[in-house]
């Protein structure tokens, strides 16, 4: 039965484009037309739990033959991308209870988005989301993997952002996006490094080869793949992403941070077993990344006031022991944790709307004594560490900064040197306005006492220089040919100051030394 494989995400599929093609050429569309797109998307996902059932029940008879060649997608060379599917293992498993908690998950969620004005657009994303996660846990080669993870991902980010009009949930979004691409970067290099040193992207064959491989080179690889999984999973530093994650509603939040996507970081670790085995530095490094998201998730979630918070920072928190288990080699540990893990939170996030009614009257149990009096723990767990503000500082603010000079730069020096047309209220006429722009100070009339006065060793050599030159301009210059020269020289006074400045800003002295050790690297 390993042919059945390939349906299982198929239908998912088939779902998403009928629905996605449909409502954007107005089949479906409105309230009218809500059971059509409910009965597909609820058909497709139905008929691939099934298929995933039977290739579980079968794989359990031991009558699968564990992987499934469907065709040839590229071909180069050495290098060969084959549309192809594992059919028995632990991939398996996880398939059948995937499939089955996103039947429940699109059956609930047809009443709880009803009339709502995005109901069609949600079950196409829903729909792509299944086929997505599917294709992920059942391909047999990394490229297709990577396709589901990226997909899956994509569909986080606008079922995330699935209240545009709300900035919030739009900011969050677009927070979650930009986070879990540090994780795909990790993964593209670690199908790449695969590929170079063991001349395949199969995952079977990958883990064969490992055992072969040196431990540096066996090393690289897992790391980059253990990146890909922990910004996925939400581990250190990356956790701050998944309270974000939990602005969007409710049934996509139990499917893709209580119950599916977010076990994706774990599963992989488990799929690449007998590679992490041979980089013991990366196995001592989950073991540290688990045991400090699972204490930090525990101290934060201590003071968290709503129920989707606390339930996301519980979600880390047992995450974060799976990782701890798959550092320590209890990969069977690990595996039965994930499903288990899966069916519970899953339940626990969908009936987090009714949970206050449930638990209405029922006191809050008290946190110990000892932890109750330190006072700075208390403070430090309110504002979850400071990891947003401190990424903030060391990654958003820098490239924002550096985005910014850029643009300046290109408005002013690239577009006047190639001669683009600019607006009037962009172009700067007199010395006046550029100081105005910059310093936002009107200046009517020049005084030459001050010319070429600046902060530092450039400012002070043009002020030195300027003092020299005093006489000669004010007695024969400015009598000869006006005040032309001297608003050339204020010029460059305002240009070297500003060039000063800009390589005094940290990113531009981290810039500065990168460039010097690409350099010497080169040598």
């Amino acid at each position: 039965m390993d042919f059945l494989v390939f349906l299982i995400p198929l239908f998912p599929l088939t779902a998403a484009a009928i629905i996605g093609f449909g409502h954007l050429f107005n089949f479906l569309k409105g309230e009218e037309d809500e059971h059509i797109t409910a009965q597909i998307a609820k058909s497709a996902i139905s008929l691939s739990c099934l298929l995933a059932i039977v290739l579980l029940v079968y794989d359990l008879l031991n009558k699968n033959n564990g992987f499934y060649h469907l065709a040839q997608w590229l071909g180069s060379e050495k290098l060969q991308i084959d549309v192809s599917f594992i059919t028995s293992g632990f991939s398996v498993i996880v398939a059948a209870l995937f499939s089955v908690i996103l039947v429940i998950v699109t059956r609930f969620s047809i009443n709880y988005i009803h009339k709502e004005p995005g109901f069609h657009r949600f079950f196409f994303l829903l729909s792509l989301f299944s086929f997505a996660m599917l294709l992920l846990v059942l391909s047999a080669n990394a490229a297709i993997t990577f396709i589901g993870w990226e997909i899956a991902g994509l569909c986080s980010y606008f079922l995330v952002s699935f209240a545009y009009d709300r900035p919030i949930a739009t900011i969050n979004a677009t927070r979650v996006f930009v986070t879990n691409r540090i994780g795909d970067a990790g993964f593209i290099l670690g199908i790449g490094l695969s590929f170079y040193y063991a001349e395949t992207i199969n995952w079977n064959d990958l883990n064969i080869i490992a055992e072969n491989l040196t431990t540096p080179t066996a090393t690289v690889i897992a790391l980059c793949f253990s990146v890909a999984a922990t910004a996925k999973s939400a581990q250190l530093p990356f956790t701050p992403w998944l309270a974000r994650a939990m602005e969007g509603p409710t049934p996509s939040s139990a499917l893709f941070y209580g119950g599916v996507m977010i076990h994706a970081g774990v599963f992989l670790l488990i799929l690449l077993q007998p590679l992490f085995e041979r980089a013991p530095f990366v196995m001592d490094l989950l073991v540290v990344i688990g045991f400090l998201t699972a204490l930090y998730s525990f101290i934060v979630g201590l003071t968290q006031t709503d129920v989707k918070s606390s339930l996301c920072f519980a979600i880390s928190s047992q995450i974060g022991l799976m990782f701890l288990e798959c550092g320590l080699g209890f990969w069977e540990l690990a595996s039965w944790h994930l499903c288990a893990h899966t069916i519970i939170r899953c339940y626990q996030v969908l009936t987090a709307p009714s949970l206050l009614h449930y638990v209405h009257g029922n006191p809050m149990k008290p946190v110990s004594r000892y932890i109750a009096k330190v006072r700075w723990l208390y403070i430090i767990s309110l504002q979850r560490f400071w990891l947003d503000p401190i990424a903030d500082r060391i990654l958003v603010r820098p490239i924002l900064g550096l985005g910014h000079d850029l643009a300046h730069f290109d408005n002013n020096v690239i577009d006047r040197a190639m001669g683009t047309p600019v607006t009037s209220s962009r172009a700067i006429s007199s010395l006046a306005q550029l100081e105005e722009k910059v310093l936002g100070v009107g200046q009517s009339e020049f005084n030459l006492t001050q010319f070429g006065h600046g902060n530092g060793t450039v400012g002070r050599l043009f002020e030195w220089t300027a003092n020299i030159l005093n006489w000669f301009e004010e007695r024969l210059v400015l009598r000869g040919i006006g005040m032309d020269i001297v608003n050339i020289g204020n010029r460059f006074g305002q240009a070297a100051n500003t060039f000063e400045h800009l390589l005094l800003k940290p990113r531009y002295l981290v810039l500065f030394v990168f460039v010097v050790l690409l350099i010497a690297a080169t040598r």
